[in-house]
């Protein structure tokens, strides 16, 4: 599966990372057979974009940090400038398993999709609290609510997009309320979606850090009004 997408499709990975020099030498290495490997270093202090770099990805930079929204465009919008035909939307933090990329690939491959959307709830999740999995459940509900769109996980970073439908999104939140925009966006553009069974790992280094935040679980809710909400 992984050769036939290199062959017929043009395939980006698209890595925000902010100070995650820890994680990201490995995660670029484990996505290199997938496709061609983009960080966007948004404005780190701890030598990310030179790990990133050594480990083969090409590296695009943020002078400040502008947030993870915002370093997910500017990444995307450069491979789609480029000729990518898909994109994909993966963590640096080492939380998912880039082996999960030809199940987020294939409903693209085959024709099924234009946006294809990683669900922790379909596949296998190790290590996440209480809270966290019930806040998620939450914003399951309220996004359901809001925009109209039905998942069983409505919050999650692993996504793949066909250029096409990346190119007809408005996309205007730099923060995480990035991810409650996008699926708004899916319903905007009339895009066909599905979800596909991922995996997340909670490890107590992806758990610390800015993009989880002091209180996490509060903050996703809080996203999904913004990014409903605040244009």
């Amino acid at each position: 599966m992984v050769e036939r997408a290199k062959k017929i499709m043009n395939t980006w990975i698209i890595v925000p990372a902010y100070n995650e020099v820890r994680s990201i030498q490995s995660v670029v290495v484990s996505l290199l057979p997938y496709g061609k490997v983009l960080v966007v270093d948004d404005g780190s202090s701890d030598g990310t974009w030179q790990a990133a770099k050594s480990a083969g990805a090409l590296v695009l930079r943020h002078i400040i940090n502008r947030g993870y929204g915002a370093a997910l465009v500017t990444g995307s919008n450069y491979a789609v400038a480029h000729g990518a035909e898909i994109i994909v939307h993966f963590d640096a933090d080492g939380q998912f398993e880039a082996t999960d990329i030809p199940t987020v690939l294939k409903p693209i491959m085959q024709g099924q999709a234009e946006v294809v959307l990683g669900s922790r709830f379909l596949g296998h999740i190790q290590g996440m609290t209480t809270l966290k999995w019930s806040t998620l459940k939450l914003a399951i509900v309220f996004t359901w609510i809001l925009s109209g769109i039905k998942l069983t996980d409505a919050h999650n970073g692993f996504r793949g997009f066909t250029s096409r439908a990346w190119s007809k999104m408005i996309l205007n939140q730099d923060l995480m309320a990035f991810s409650s925009e996008v699926l708004d966006q899916i319903i905007e553009t009339k895009s066909r979606f599905v979800e596909v069974p991922v995996t997340v790992r909670y490890t107590e280094y992806s758990k610390r850090g800015s993009k989880q935040g002091s209180w996490p679980a509060l903050r996703i809710v809080r996203d999904i009004f913004l990014g409903k909400f605040i244009k």
